[in-house]
């Protein structure tokens, strides 16, 4: 079965796009991309991913914002800096894997409400704002009430052994001076 894509019309591109991630940190070598297509070949994941990270830089250099913040290419990439060791330009293929994470969890395009991903990112750095630290039992759960309660209950064989052997707490952990964090977010949100 043949799958018809929409036709993008020039209006319809944001311009903007690739001179905004150019000025992120990690972007600043994306427009020297060459296609040269090495991110892409060495990339362990690229056999998953819907877009080729070679892809994802020509359609961010060509102003597909929405088609690259909603693709699944940038929730695949395992940071395994393969890429970037091998670009011939230098270009840090994964802080712009980041950014375009951020940005599309900023503007709520990812691939659908359940998706996991950019909702433990989210759950992250909330925690990490309100209490200063991670307590893996609470993310777990708070994870697994806003993707799906069955995943909970599959994870329970393995909660309850890391309880046991003292690997997981339950308590939540929280450090001193915590509208100091706060403060960070804050000032990084600006």
């Amino acid at each position: 079965m043949e799958v018809k894509r929409k036709v993008q019309y020039e209006n319809e591109l944001d311009h903007h796009f690739p001179h905004w991630l150019a000025k992120m940190p990690g972007g600043e070598n994306i427009r020297e991309c060459i296609q040269c297509g090495t991110c892409s070949s060495i990339c362990p994941m690229s056999i998953y991913m819907d877009n080729t990270p070679r892809k994802i830089i020509a359609m961010t250099d060509a102003g597909f914002k929405k088609e690259v913040l909603s693709s699944f290419t940038i929730w695949l990439c395992s940071s395994c800096y393969s890429c970037m060791v091998n670009c011939p330009k230098q270009i840090k293929i994964t802080d712009v894997m980041y950014t375009l994470k951020r940005q599309a969890i900023e503007e709520k395009i990812y691939p659908h409400s359940k998706f996991a991903i950019p909702i433990l990112a989210k759950t992250f750095s909330n925690t990490i704002k309100n209490n200063g630290r991670i307590t893996e039992s609470w993310l777990v759960v708070k994870l697994a009430l806003k993707t799906g309660i069955l995943n909970l209950f599959k994870m329970m064989p393995l909660g309850f052994d890391l309880i046991r052997t003292g690997r997981m707490k339950i308590s939540r952990e929280k450090i001193q001076k915590r509208d100091e964090i706060k403060k960070i977010f804050k000032a990084l949100e600006a």
